[in-house]
C-alpha cells in the first residue's frame, strides 16, 4: 500500500499476457456477461466523463487490466467503500500493466483486487462467477476491519477540513493532527473525555444523585439488594417504576412501567443478569429520547418509539419479531444500522409474560403486541427541542464531566420544558453511538461528527506540525540535517527521520537508514514534537509513498538523469520526475516548494506548487531564475562568495561562505547546493535571518 496523492493506494503489476492481443471488443459475450453481473458500472465515466462512459470503453474495446481496475473500484463501491480513483497504466515490458485503486482498508481492498481479477478471467472464459457472495464477503470483511461509523463520521469531517488522520490500531482509535498539534479519538470519546467521568456515568445511582444536587430533573430511585427489596423500593417510591442494572448500557436488562409485585420481583432477576446491581427509579410517562451534548452544546437529538408487533392469527410472536422488526434494514446488524436486533431475552419474556404471551404464542389477526419500549431511537427531532431541555441536557454532561455525551431524557413533547410535563434526565452515557443522528429513519441527518471535530479544532487550526520533505538524488540526508538544525535554533523540539537514522531533538533514537515509511510516520505520531524533517528517497515513495498527506516545505535538490529503479519499471528521467514530483505536489497551498533552479529538470516541478516557490541556485545567472525574480519570486544564490537572500529584485546579504564549514566552496560543489535548500527551507519556515547565520556557521557536515 502506498500513496498516489493524498489518498491511500493499492497497486499491483498484473501480467495479462497473450490477452493484449484480446481487447474487451474481440472477446465474444464479454461485455454483457460483465454488465449482467455488474450493472452498475454505468456510474463509471471513465475518461468520457459521461455517464456510461466507461461501458462505452468497453464496447469500442480496452485491456484487462483496465477493467480490472474498474471492476476492483466498483466491487469496494459494493461494498460501502464508495468513490475514490482508480488508474492503469502499461509499463515497459508488453502485456504488464500497473493498476492502481484506491485503498480504504488494505485487506478489504487486497480481497477486492484477487476477486476482481477472478470475476473479469471468469467473465472472459464465460465461466460462471458469483458476484452476490463476493461482495458479501466484501462487507462482511469492512464490518469488521473498516472504521465504525461512528469514528468515521468524525474521521471524514476531519478531513473535510484537511487534518490529517492516522489510524492508531486496528480499532476505532484515531489520531486527528499531526505531532504535538494532534487530538485523538475512539469511537465518540475524545482524549479530553474523563475516565473519571466515564466511571461515573456506568454508575447510575451515583449519576442521579449527582444531577440531582445540581438541580437536574432525575426520577427518584434507589438501589435494590434483593426481589423483596425492589418490591420496598417501589412501594416507596409509588409504582409504575423501572427496574434496571446500575451499570449496564443500549437497555439490556431494562424493564419499565412496572407495577405487579411479581412483575418487579422478576425484573430485579432481569436486571442482575446484564449488571453489578440493581436500581428501581419512578417510571417517567413519555417518549424516550437522546440528546447529543458536544462541548456544553446540543448538537442532535433523536426520539425513540416503542417496537411493536402485530398478529396475523398464523405466526408465532418469535416469527413476527422476526418478519417484521428484525428483517427492517435499521436493524441490520451493519456497520451504519443504528438499531440492534430484538432477541428473546429475559427482558422480552417478560414483557411478553405481562400480555400474557411466550415466544410461541400466536397472537390473534390485528391484535398489536408491544415487544420493546426502549431502545428504538430512530426519528431526528433536533429542531423540536425545547431550549430549557438543551441546557438541562448540557449542564448533565457538565456535571458527570464528560466533553461528549448521550443524555437520555423521557418527556411526552420534547418541544415543551421538563418542568411542565414531569419529564426527567433518567442516564448519562459517555462514548454515545452516532449511528442513529447519521441515519435517522425520519428526519434529516445531523453532522454530529463535524460538531465534535469543531470541538477538537478553532475553525482556524488543522492540527499540522511544520512537516519539511526532502527528495532529490543528490544531498538530501546533508539538507535534511541542516534544516533540523535550524529548527531546534528556533525553540522547536524537532524529530529527523534520515538515512543516518532517526533523531529526536539531537538525540539519535534509532541507528541506520530511516528515510521509510514506518520510522518517519513515528514522528508524526509522536505528541511531543513542534516540527518533522522527513527525507524521502526515491525507492520509498514508489514502494511505501509519503508518511504524511501534505507538507508545509517540499525541497527537490537535484536529478540525476541516470537514476532509474528498473525493477519498478522507472526507466527513464521523465519517469523519475514524475515520482520526485510527489513532493511538490503535496505542498499545502500555505506552504513553499524550495527548488533547484540550476536544474532545468526540478525547475519545471515550480508550476505544480499549491504555494509559493523559492528557487536556489550556485549560479546568479542560471536559466529562468531572471523570470522567477521579475515576478517577484524569493531565491537563495551565491554571488562571489556571499549567500544572499533576494526577493524580486531586492538582495539581502545573509552570510559569508567563508565562515562557513564546508569541505569544498566551490560554487559547483554539492555541499554548496545543500546549504543553499537548507536556508531557502528555513527561509520557508520563517527563521529569522540572523538564526539561519549562526546555524549554517556552526552546522558541522562531518558531525554525525
Amino acid at each position: 500500500m502506498w500513496k498516489y496523492g493524498p489518498a491511500p493506494a493499492l497497486e499491483a503489476l498484473v501480467d495479462i499476457h497473450e490477452l493484449e492481443d484480446y481487447p474487451s471488443n474481440k472477446l465474444p459475450g464479454f461485455y454483457e456477461r460483465l454488465v449482467a453481473w455488474m450493472p452498475s458500472l454505468i456510474e463509471h465515466r471513465c475518461n468520457y466523463d459521461e455517464r456510461g462512459g466507461f461501458l462505452r470503453r468497453l464496447q469500442e474495446g480496452t485491456w484487462p487490466a483496465h477493467i480490472m481496475e474498474h471492476v476492483v473500484l466498483e466491487l469496494q463501491a459494493l461494498a460501502g467503500m464508495t468513490g475514490g480513483f482508480g488508474r492503469a497504466r502499461e509499463v515497459s515490458k508488453p502485456g504488464v500493466y500497473k493498476v492502481v485503486v484506491t485503498c480504504w482498508q488494505e485487506q478489504v481492498s487486497r480481497h477486492a483486487l484477487y476477486g476482481g481479477r477472478d470475476l473479469v478471467m471468469a467473465a472472459i472464459e464465460d465461466r460462471p462467477f458469483d458476484v452476490a457472495r463476493l461482495v458479501e464477503e466484501l462487507r462482511d470483511m469492512a464490518d469488521d476491519l473498516c472504521l465504525g461509523p461512528s469514528t468515521a463520521s468524525i474521521v471524514d469531517a476531519a478531513e473535510d477540513r484537511r487534518i490529517p488522520t492516522i489510524r492508531l490500531n486496528e480499532r476505532n482509535l484515531v489520531q486527528l493532527g499531526y505531532g504535538a498539534r494532534q487530538r485523538r479519538i475512539w469511537t465518540a470519546e475524545t482524549d479530553c473525555t474523563s475516565a473519571i467521568a466515564e466511571g461515573i456515568s456506568r454508575d447510575k445511582d451515583l449519576t442521579n444523585r449527582l444531577l440531582r444536587a445540581c438541580g437536574v430533573p432525575v426520577p427518584e430511585g434507589r438501589v435494590v439488594e434483593s426481589p423483596a427489596d425492589a418490591w420496598a423500593a417501589a412501594e416507596d417510591i409509588g409504582v409504575p417504576v423501572v427496574v434496571k442494572p446500575i451499570d449496564a448500557n443500549h437497555g439490556r436488562g431494562v424493564c419499565i412501567d412496572l407495577s405487579a409485585r411479581e412483575d418487579i420481583e422478576t425484573a430485579y432477576s432481569v436486571a442482575l443478569e446484564e449488571g453489578s446491581s440493581v436500581m428501581v427509579e419512578r417510571f417517567v410517562l413519555g417518549c424516550e429520547h437522546r440528546l447529543l451534548v458536544v462541548g456544553g452544546r446540543m448538537v442532535a437529538a433523536l426520539r425513540g418509539d416503542a417496537a411493536w408487533i402485530v398478529g396475523d392469527g398464523r405466526s408465532s410472536v418469535e416469527a413476527l419479531i422476526d418478519s417484521q422488526l428484525n428483517s427492517d434494514p435499521l436493524r441490520s446488524g451493519g456497520a451504519n444500522a443504528p438499531l440492534f436486533r430484538i432477541w428473546l431475552d429475559s427482558t422480552l419474556r417478560l414483557q411478553l409474560r405481562r400480555q400474557g404471551l411466550g415466544a410461541d404464542s400466536v397472537p390473534t389477526e390485528g391484535r398489536r403486541v408491544l415487544v420493546q419500549r426502549n431502545g428504538n431511537l430512530t426519528v431526528d427531532v433536533t429542531d423540536r427541542v425545547h431550549p430549557s431541555i438543551c441546557e438541562a441536557a448540557a449542564l448533565a454532561a457538565r456535571v458527570i464531566g464528560l466533553d461528549i455525551a448521550g443524555i437520555d431524557i423521557v418527556a411526552e413533547d420534547i418541544s415543551r420544558p421538563l418542568s411542565s410535563q414531569r419529564a426527567a434526565i433518567v442516564e448519562v452515557n459517555a462514548g454515545p453511538g452516532l449511528e442513529g443522528h447519521l441515519h435517522p429513519a425520519s428526519g434529516r441527518p445531523q453532522p454530529v461528527g463535524r460538531a465534535i471535530v469543531d470541538q477538537l479544532f478553532a475553525p482556524d487550526d488543522d492540527g499540522r506540525i511544520p512537516v519539511v520533505g526532502v527528495t532529490g538524488s543528490h544531498g538530501t540526508t546533508t539538507v535534511a540535517r541542516l534544516v533540523a538544525q535550524l529548527l531546534h535554533l528556533e525553540g522547536l523540539h524537532v524529530g529527523l527521520a534520515c538515512a543516518e537514522g532517526l533523531f529526536l531533538g539531537r538525540r539519535r533514537v534509532k541507528a541506520g537508514d530511516c528515510a521509510r515509511f514506518e520510522p518517519a510516520q513515528s514522528l508524526l505520531m509522536n505528541r511531543t514534537l513542534e516540527a518533522a524533517v522527513i527525507e524521502n528517497g526515491a525507492r520509498m515513495m514508489v514502494t511505501d509513498g509519503l508518511a504524511y498527506d501534505r507538507c508545509e516545505v517540499g525541497i527537490v535538490t537535484r536529478l540525476d538523469p541516470s537514476l532509474t529503479l528498473p525493477e519498478e519499471y522507472i526507466e527513464d528521467a521523465e519517469q523519475m520526475y514524475k515520482v520526485l514530483r510527489t513532493q511538490v505536489d503535496v505542498v499545502l497551498a500555505r506552504g513553499v516548494a524550495v527548488l533547484n533552479c540550476a536544474d532545468p529538470i526540478v525547475a519545471r516541478m515550480a508550476p505544480l506548487c499549491d504555494g509559493d516557490v523559492i528557487f536556489f541556485s550556485a549560479d546568479a545567472d542560471a536559466a529562468g531564475l531572471d523570470a522567477h525574480r521579475d515576478s517577484g519570486g524569493r531565491a537563495v544564490l551565491l554571488r562571489d562568495h556571499l549567500l544572499v537572500l533576494a526577493t524580486g529584485r531586492e538582495e539581502t546579504v545573509l552570510a559569508d561562505l567563508t565562515h562557513v564549514r564546508l569541505a569544498d566552496k566551490g560554487h559547483a560543489s554539492a555541499e554548496v547546493e545543500c546549504l543553499l535548500a537548507a536556508v531557502g527551507a528555513a527561509w520557508a519556515l520563517g527563521i529569522a535571518a540572523d538564526l539561519i547565520r549562526t546555524g549554517i556557521e556552526a552546522f558541522d557536515p562531518a558531525t554525525r
